[in-house]
């Protein structure tokens, strides 16, 4: 349900990039236009409703800012290289209530092209077209920089971020919850047989939230379209993991005192101070399990939390929960159960950023579990109700990519799918992902055959939702899934930095392996940690 909004400085450090480029694509041909960018606007195809409607031959390196991925503490200057961007629309129509409605899309053919589509996912709704740069786990080099020739979409319709009322309209509707993915393949992939004069030798799908979920339908309803895929924080079940923030929210708003509006404040459900302790406590039980205090927790199997040893044993004071306190925190933690006692969504895990502030998206606490699409305090809450209306929901059923397992025409032809999730994500449970790869990985013949031959999933701790927080949140999940793919390397890890830890540099291994600690050599290295079951 992300919406990316950071920025990177397109600055001079073209030669940066080329550098990067070089040395990852030293044995990819360079490929160039075979027609001029201008001569796309206007084109029709034959058999297609897609429309070029304008293109632009952009020059390298302009002047300013480009919108590349959400806001970090630090500006990461990089050098976008000359490329054509096509924008245009498909399916142009009139629809429900007399409103306009066609898939909006937009395509950067970069000027030396290493022959690879990548599908950038959206986030949110969707709702507008993002620049197509291939922004999501990428390290520090956007997916254009390296050649890519990318794709992003309005997956069908015009509106603000978490606006729905397109969901009148049936067909929009349907390109939301997964047809706009295969029409928007079909159409770049066209105008980029022209544009070069040839298809793309490799296709991949990189997203987060929305664009995880996106991702995910990619791999389960058009399994011959992509050869890899790196799904983050998937959106798989969000009228569920709306249900878990519903039920955390309740609990926090039982120990939380009154706003002006008379009603509960659950944001204030903990102090700046109980926040702080909780947080702290959090580390103190689990970050060693690793093999080394650093503020950090990589052993999530092992991290086991009780907030019932914080109560007071007296009064109330900074050093301790009250027992409400502590009984809520406990609950909100382990998730919504219905009537008949089984979970209606997956627990959230223990984890040091459950109280992070001062980010795009800040931790549970300090939201008090609000939804991003509703903002209701639940003084009261029927789970059995909210479960019901949610299992009867048609679109719920339709977007959601949480049931489907079956991915055999997908991996029979080779194709990948890496996925990963913040730990302390507020939004959608970690432990979610992580129980969709297991079941998909048993209905694949294994894990250990899945992850010899097809997926790999990675836990970031520390990390919010899709890339906030105070964590290593800068990772290339783009290069991995090319490597395996093209080369047969699969990712046993991949190297994760960030600002927040300058300096510090750590191995994010597969699950279900964790980086620990070698016991000796410089902690703050990667090299010096290996990934251990």
């Amino acid at each position: 349900m992300q919406r990316e909004t950071i920025q990177i400085t397109v600055a001079s450090l073209l030669a940066g990039a080329a550098m990067w480029s070089t040395a990852a694509n030293a044995d990819v041909p360079t490929i160039i236009p075979a027609v001029k960018c201008e001569t796309l606007a206007g084109i029709a195809f034959a058999g297609s409703t897609m429309v070029v409607e304008t293109a632009e031959a952009v020059p390298q390196a302009p002047a300013g800012t480009v919108q590349v991925r959400p806001p970090l503490p630090d500006t990461v200057g990089v050098a976008i290289p000359s490329n054509c961007v096509a924008r245009g629309v498909i399916d142009r129509r009139v629809g429900a209530e007399g409103k306009n409605y066609a898939i909006g899309f937009a395509i950067a053919l970069p000027d030396r092209w290493n022959g690879r589509f990548l599908f950038q996912g959206g986030g949110g709704l969707n709702g507008s077209i993002r620049p197509p740069l291939g922004p999501q786990a990428i390290g520090e080099v956007p997916a254009l920089a390296r050649g890519f020739a990318v794709v992003s979409t309005d997956s069908g319709h015009q509106g603000a971020v978490f606006d729905a009322s397109f969901m009148k309209d049936q067909e929009a509707a349907l390109n939301f919850a997964q047809a706009s993915v295969g029409k928007v393949t079909a159409a770049a992939k066209t105008i980029i047989a022209h544009y070069y004069g040839q298809g793309p030798t490799r296709s991949y799908f990189v997203g987060c939230s929305t664009g995880g979920r996106e991702g995910m339908i990619a791999s389960q309803r058009y399994p011959a379209e992509f050869d890899g895929i790196v799904a983050g924080a998937p959106a798989m079940r969000t009228g569920r993991s709306n249900l878990g923030l519903a039920w955390a929210n309740h609990v926090l708003a039982q120990v939380s005192p009154k706003g002006e509006n008379g009603k509960p404040d659950p944001t204030k459900a903990f102090s700046p101070s109980d926040q702080k302790l909780v947080t702290d406590a959090i580390v103190a039980a689990c970050d060693a399990k690793d093999g080394l205090k650093d503020g950090m927790i990589f052993n999530t199997r092992q991290c086991t939390f009780d907030p019932a040893a914080l109560a007071c044993k007296g009064a109330k004071t900074d050093a301790c929960l009250s027992a409400d306190q502590a009984s809520a925190l406990a609950k909100a933690f382990a998730g919504p159960r219905n009537s008949r006692g089984a979970p209606s969504y997956s627990p959230f895990p223990w984890d040091s950023g459950a109280a992070a502030a001062g980010v795009a998206i800040p931790g549970i606490l300090v939201t008090g579990a609000r939804s991003p699409v509703n903002p209701n305090v639940y003084e009261t809450i029927d789970v059995d109700a909210i479960e019901d209306r949610v299992n009867a929901d048609g679109m719920e059923r339709l977007q959601a990519t949480a049931n489907w397992t079956n991915l055999n025409s997908f991996f029979g032809h080779g194709g990948k799918i890496l996925f990963y999730h913040g730990v302390s994500d507020p939004w959608f449970s970690a432990l979610d992902t992580i129980d969709y790869y297991e079941r998909m990985a048993k209905s694949s013949g294994g894990i250990d055959q899945v992850r010899a031959n097809s997926s790999r999933a990675f836990l970031v701790p520390g990390m919010g939702h899709c890339q906030t927080g105070a964590t290593l949140e800068r990772f290339d999940l783009l290069q991995a899934i090319v490597d395996w793919v093209e080369k047969g390397k699969a990712p046993a890890s991949v190297i994760a930095t960030g600002p927040a830890f300058p300096g510090r540099s750590r191995p994010l291994c597969a699950w279900p392996q964790y980086a620990a600690y070698k016991g000796q050599g410089n902690p703050e290295d990667a090299a010096n940690f290996e990934c251990r079951d």
